[in-house]
């Protein structure tokens, strides 16, 4: 899997006399929709309790700290008092929170995680891991540089609730379809929207300021941020450029990390990256819209992207072929399915096998009382993104490009290196400036 850098960090509480319950104190930052869901997964965890939520909207706030109070109260605790905070950054500040799960629109994510790094917290960060290749490169060195756990929500990589990612990407990994020549992968499609965007009053739960954070100022409006009248319903701000760079990150991250990881270039990345898309004009979508996407892999692997392609992962070889996805036939097993089912029979006692994971927010856990690296580190994760990323580039400037994975750059065109980043709003928002100030320039 790489050579990782271990943490140092060991907290006490876990293991001293006085630590009868043995539990990570823990503080979910951003309570909708992917929030709700790791609030949900973390709670019943039981290395963890959760003793904070945080959110700028105060309904999502208050649904968080309502969701984990009356998880503990139904399980029969007689008292239960979790903190709400309005300012992640005083969450950061509570010497009480030992880690903290990130769950924020993606152009937030790079920051908060870069800050909780530096303020020794541990992290669970929503995929993709950053908005950026910059922000990915910077979030990666402050980890190391903290030894800090960081989790990836990737959550394709452990056994629940797919295990058909695993199985089809160790099978491939260990030569069950022969030399792989071709990944087809399919993310979906975002439509878009019949209604027209129109700038509105901010509503008073939410600080609008803080949620827009780095992105660029405009108006507020709530069909490109997330509905007020429900705290876990889906955002618009998944479909607005600004905030999150549309299916190629949001649905690419989960599956060109497995196809890297198939490939043993899970520290690696593309040679050559030709993406083509169409981008939705004068609508309340910004993102891209159909799209495909081809990238050339060393020992000349050919992985492409395209929203005809069935949603999932299809690995092809000279011997054969095997393909995996979340849906299931209703029997509440994982689809995958293979030209030969010895494909997918037991693998041999030496065999390489991705290391044990029951449930992900679970393996964070316990990477953090064990020392070690999680199923999705960020080492990894950063490259993930840097691929996907890359092909948005490449959609964007319309032209094929050459990326050079040790530089984690492109070669000879400076017009595609400048969008590997992204100039913040204001300085308090900008992820170089608190590296700057930590000294990680």
């Amino acid at each position: 899997m790489g050579l990782l850098v271990l943490p140092e960090i060991i907290l006490a509480r876990l293991f001293g006399a006085e630590a009868p319950s043995r539990k990570i104190h823990v503080a979910q930052i951003g309570c909708g929709r992917m929030g709700h869901s790791d609030l949900g997964n973390t709670l019943t965890e039981p290395l963890a309790r959760v003793v904070a939520v945080c959110d700028v909207d105060a309904k999502r706030l208050a649904a968080g700290k309502q969701m984990a109070e009356d998880f503990y109260l139904g399980r029969g605790e007689a008292s239960v008092a979790i903190k709400a905070f309005h300012d992640y950054r005083d969450v950061l500040a509570s010497p009480e929170i030992d880690a903290v799960i990130i769950s924020v629109p993606d152009h937030s994510h790079a920051l908060i995680a870069i800050e909780a790094a530096l303020a020794g917290k541990h992290i669970y960060v929503q995929k993709p891991v950053t908005y950026s290749i910059a922000e990915a490169i910077a979030l990666r060195k402050v980890v190391e540089a903290k030894k800090v756990i960081l989790q990836t929500g990737s959550q394709q990589r452990s056994e629940r609730p797919w295990k058909s990612f695993r199985a089809a990407s160790e099978a491939v990994r260990n030569g069950r379809i022969g030399q792989l020549k071709t990944i087809k992968i399919g993310l979906g499609l975002d439509r878009a929207s019949r209604k027209k965007p129109a700038p509105q009053p901010v509503p008073k739960a939410l600080d609008y300021e803080r949620w827009l954070g780095s992105a660029p100022e405009q108006p507020y409006m709530e069909g490109r941020v997330h509905p007020q009248d429900s705290p876990s319903g889906r955002p618009g701000w998944i479909t607005t450029e600004d905030f999150g760079l549309g299916i190629i990150t949001n649905w690419g991250a989960h599956h060109v990390d497995i196809a890297q990881w198939a490939m043993a270039q899970e520290l690696g990345g593309p040679l050559i990256v030709d993406a083509q898309a169409e981008f939705f004009k004068n609508d309340l979508v910004t993102v891209h819209g159909a799209y495909h996407v081809e990238l050339q892999y060393p020992k000349n692997i050919r992985v492409m992207l395209d929203n005809k392609y069935p949603l999932g992962i299809r690995f092809e070889g000279d011997d054969g072929w095997v393909f995996c996805t979340r849906s299931d036939d209703g029997t509440g097993q994982p689809s995958f399915q293979s030209s030969d089912k010895k494909i997918l029979s037991p693998l041999d006692a030496n065999a390489v096998r991705w290391l044990p994971s029951r449930t992900h927010h679970g393996n964070w856990l316990e990477s953090i009382v064990a020392n070690h690296p999680p199923i999705a580190p960020i080492q990894q994760s950063a490259r993930s993104l840097e691929a996907c990323a890359a092909a948005w580039i490449s959609m964007k400037l319309k032209r094929k490009l050459t990326w050079d994975a040790t530089t984690e750059s492109f070669i000879g065109d400076d017009a595609a290196n400048a969008l590997r980043d992204r100039p913040a709003r204001k300085p308090e928002y900008d992820f170089a400036a608190a590296m700057k100030k930590a000294g990680l320039t």
